[in-house]
């Protein structure tokens, strides 16, 4: 019933089935062991950490850090940049490319879904699914329970309120917020003012 190279039609956005294909149970068993592993070490075991990051992702930069647990499909079709931190219980579920950029926040519980299934139940129930890739750019603060829909790009210098349900493009330099998550604001040089101050207070009063 299931034909071949389902890894290659994951990867290109169209239908595929992971039903006995040999190569997404290969890939999905190594993620689990890699997750497994990772969940399981201690704040002191940071060299550690990194090294089964350095193995479960497709790529990360310097400074790419998560706190467990944290959960993907495959971890190797993700790829981070410099300077990257998510807190607990992220979900990552990588069945298509994720792509995120440097000095990127993630809070608790923020969940990338790549993953999606046909709306006609008749074709969801015959097990075949889709993933359409997600980006995220630079300068990025993503709030705590969020999730990030398939096919979604999110710009650079973006605000992300907390509980938003990400399911459109957010273009770069805004704050936006809300289910479905809509634009609320520019980010202005009037908001690097105020935070320059706020930064130039704390210093003056570091005794």
């Amino acid at each position: 019933m299931f034909g071949k190279d389902e890894k290659k039609k994951m990867l290109s956005g169209r239908l595929y089935s992971p039903r006995e294909d040999e190569q997404l149970a290969a890939d999905e068993k190594r993620c689990r062991m890699l997750v497994r592993l990772f969940n399981g070490t201690t704040e002191e075991q940071k060299d550690y950490r990194r090294q089964l990051l350095g193995q479960l992702l497709g790529g990360c930069g310097e400074r790419c850090k998560f706190e467990p647990p944290v959960h993907f499909d495959f971890g190797c079709n993700t790829y981070i940049g410099e300077n990257f931190y998510a807190n607990f219980d992220c979900v990552i579920l990588d069945v298509n490319r994720v792509v995120i950029g440097d000095n990127v926040l993630f809070g608790p519980k923020v969940c990338v879904f790549t993953a999606g299934h046909p709306i006609d139940a008749a074709i969801r129930n015959e097990v075949l699914q889709y993933g359409y890739p997600v980006t995220i750019g630079s300068n990025v603060w993503i709030g705590g329970n969020t999730v990030i829909n398939p096919g979604v790009t999110i710009g650079d210098n973006v605000v992300i309120g907390s509980g938003s349900v990400v399911t459109k493009d957010i273009p770069s330099g805004v704050v936006a917020a809300g289910n479905p998550c809509r634009v609320i604001r520019q980010i202005t040089e009037k908001d690097r003012e105020y935070w320059s101050a706020q930064r130039e207070e704390y210093f003056a009063t570091d005794d």
